[in-house]
Parts: C-alpha cells; sequence; structure tokens
C-alpha cells in the first residue's frame, strides 16, 4: 500500500468524502495571481473603517488586557453593547450575561449551534442554492441535511409550504440565511410569519444567520428573531465580516436562550476557549461609532448592484435583482455554458473570476455568483469583459 493511500485511510470517512469548498478553489487560484478582477470572494474591498483600526492598535500597543483571554463567554462590555444593538436593529432582546456568546466568526456559531441542539440522525431542514458550508456543518453534527430548493420564478425566496411538507418524525430544525448568499433573496415579514407558524406548530428550532442584515436594501428589515413566539427556539447568529469590513478580526456572535447558550458555551470552551480579545475589543468601537461607516459601505454596495444588474441584463442574462448582501446570481445557461465552464473560461480569457453555481448546491447549475464588493472601477472594467466573453460565445 502506498504511503498517500495509507494516509488517506488514516482520515475520518465523513472528513475524506466531503468535498472542497467551491469557493476555496478559485480563491486559491486567484490568490497566485494580480492580473485577475475577484468577483468571486465575499470579502469587502472596503477597508476597516479607521477608527475600529486604530482602537485595536493602541489597544495592542498598550498590551494587558488585549493581549490576554477574555472569559469564555467573551468581554461583558462587548456583550453589552450587542444587547442594546441587536434590540434596536432586530427588535429582539437578550440577556447580555447569559444569552449572548462571542465567537471567532459567525462560521464558528453556526459549528456551535448545530451541535448543540443536533443529535445523530436529526434531520436540518436549509434552503439552496445556500453558503457552502451549511451542508458541511449539518453533516459533521451528525445530522442529516434536508435541502429545499428555490427557484429564480420565486426570487429565490424560501416558500413556507414546501418547509412544511419536508418536515418529518425526525426534523429538529430549520436554518436560515437572509438576505441570502449566493442569491441576495430576502423574505418578507409575511413570510417569515409564516414559517414562524410552521416551527411552532412542529416545535422545530430555527438557526438564522443574519451576516448580511446591515446590507439590505428594501424598506424594512425583519428578523424572525422578532416575531412573537420565536425567540424561545431560535438562535439567532451574526458578526462583523461583512458591514464592518472586518473580515480577518474574526469576530461573531450568537443570542439565544440562555440554557442553548449555555450548551454552546461548553463546546466553544473546549475547543476555542475565547474568540481574539483584540478583535473583542475592536468590535466594540464598531458598535460605539462606525455606524456612519456602514451606512456608506450600504449605500456604496447598492451603487454597485444597481450597476452591475443592469449591466447583466443588457447582456441578455436573466438575473433576479438582489435585496440584500452584495452577491448576483445570474442565470448563464442560457449561452450553452455549464456553470464550471462559464466561469473557467471567463476566469482564462478575460481574467475576471466569479464562482460556479453548483458550489452553492447541484440547483445552482447554470448559474455563478458573482460579488459585487469589487471598486467601481474594477466593477466596470469586470462588466466590460463579461460583454466581450458574452458576446464571443453567442
Amino acid at each position: 500500500m502506498s504511503s498517500s493511500s495509507s494516509d488517506k485511510k488514516r482520515i475520518a470517512k465523513l472528513v475524506r468524502e466531503m468535498p472542497r469548498s467551491g469557493i476555496r478553489d478559485f480563491f486559491d487560484i486567484i490568490s497566485t495571481r494580480h492580473d485577475i478582477i475577484s468577483l468571486s470572494i465575499g470579502e469587502p474591498e472596503f477597508e476597516t473603517p479607521e477608527s475600529i483600526r486604530k482602537v485595536a492598535a493602541t489597544a495592542l500597543q498598550a498590551g494587558a488586557q488585549a493581549t490576554r483571554y477574555t472569559s469564555n463567554m467573551g468581554l461583558l462590555e462587548l456583550r453589552r453593547a450587542l444587547a442594546h444593538y441587536v434590540k434596536k436593529m432586530f427588535n429582539a432582546e437578550y440577556d447580555p450575561e447569559k444569552e449572548i456568546l462571542i465567537t471567532t466568526g459567525v462560521s464558528e456559531a453556526m459549528d456551535l449551534a448545530m451541535r448543540a441542539i443536533v443529535d445523530p440522525g436529526d434531520e436540518v431542514i436549509y434552503h439552496e442554492p445556500a453558503f457552502v458550508s451549511y451542508r458541511p456543518e449539518i453533516l459533521f453534527a451528525g445530522g442529516v441535511p434536508v435541502p429545499i430548493v428555490t427557484t429564480e420564478e420565486d426570487g429565490f425566496r424560501l416558500k413556507p409550504e414546501l418547509v412544511e411538507a419536508a418536515i418529518t418524525k425526525k426534523t429538529k430544525a430549520l436554518l436560515l440565511n437572509f438576505p441570502n448568499n449566493p442569491t441576495g433573496a430576502m423574505l418578507s415579514r409575511q413570510d417569515f410569519e409564516k414559517l414562524a407558524k410552521i416551527c411552532i406548530k412542529h416545535d422545530l428550532m430555527v438557526i438564522t444567520d443574519e451576516i448580511y442584515a446591515e446590507l439590505s436594501y428594501g424598506d424594512e428589515y425583519v428578523s424572525i428573531a422578532s416575531i412573537p413566539g420565536m425567540k424561545e427556539r431560535t438562535i439567532f447568529l451574526h458578526g462583523f465580516s461583512k458591514a464592518w469590513a472586518m473580515t480577518g478580526f474574526r469576530m461573531g456572535y450568537s443570542c439565544a436562550p440562555a440554557a442553548l447558550t449555555e450548551a454552546m458555551m461548553k463546546i466553544h470552551q473546549y475547543v476555542m476557549m475565547s474568540a481574539p480579545t483584540i478583535s473583542q475589543i475592536a468590535a466594540i468601537e464598531a458598535l460605539s461609532h462606525a455606524e456612519i461607516d456602514t451606512e456608506q459601505m450600504r449605500k456604496g454596495y447598492q451603487e454597485r448592484r444597481d450597476f452591475m444588474y443592469d449591466s447583466i441584463r443588457e447582456m441578455g442574462i436573466p438575473c433576479t435583482k438582489p435585496g440584500g448582501a452584495f452577491y448576483m446570481f445570474p442565470r448563464v445557461g442560457v449561452l450553452g455554458l455549464s456553470s464550471m465552464d462559464f466561469a473557467m473560461n471567463f476566469l482564462n480569457e478575460e481574467s475576471v473570476a466569479v464562482v460556479p453555481g453548483t458550489a452553492f448546491g447541484a440547483c445552482g447549475e447554470g448559474y455563478v455568483r458573482c460579488a459585487y464588493v469589487a471598486s467601481m472601477q474594477n466593477l466596470k472594467l469586470a462588466m466590460m469583459r463579461m460583454k466581450r466573453f458574452v458576446d464571443k460565445l453567442r
């Protein structure tokens, strides 16, 4: 037996059979080239606001607190600031001492939530196209992923009646992500009220990932955690990577009833101990003084969204206008190429990176995800190159 074969056998079967992230594959390609305009990675091109960077730098220079562990739950000052922010932004009240946990990014918070509530064989309903980590995280927790396909015809909204039809005796939870990655879809208050009735009727838990909440472009933002009867069965996840352009700080948090927060903290204390202290200090500053910066970024993304949407539609490519986040999900299958072929050929011929829709589930075939996080200058150049590429295909 070769060394390679022997090594593979030593790896757990679940991990061995888990595919690499389709997003990460493209990240690895573009990281070796400097001539590429990337519309592939969901990382803001905006700088972290200056006040946040200054506070972090000053705290690090001072040493002491910034270089030491915090409590497993996180800095109480930050949790108090978050309790105030979540009440104001999401209309949901949480006790900062018992119901808010600071995590290393929303990715850790999602992992903790899954492992805290899912027993082997429990089914977790989620909607596709979906962020690449959801299905693996359900599997890593021992659960059974139950995807519900959302469609372009419905604006990629999750239809409550499809959720109810998917429920079985083994269903434990419903996982939501709105504003959605990769489609930018949103749900209305009426949608959430219908979903809430279903979850209460069938005694389901809800995990809601609302990392893109501040980047919504409609008149009203609604969290399912604010719907009557839902707080006690909801794990609300949020963080600082997107709206505050703080991806490298790895700063997330969860809000949930005390018993659920304690369960998540049990796992967190053994695998992570505490989130980075310097990032927690930066997060306090973000909540205190960066509201204007966040709103300016939101307006910048909305301008980019409108430009990209109009450009893609002018090319004759069907596309749903996103209600939030910073992603477009055009249906490039009308050009006669698979998602992967479109993405690879576009990258090789025009040096622009997008992500094949299949990275977000099989129903993403025929689509690509385009992140409008680049500067307007680069975005205009990318759209010019896309038009040239599309014209050649025709």
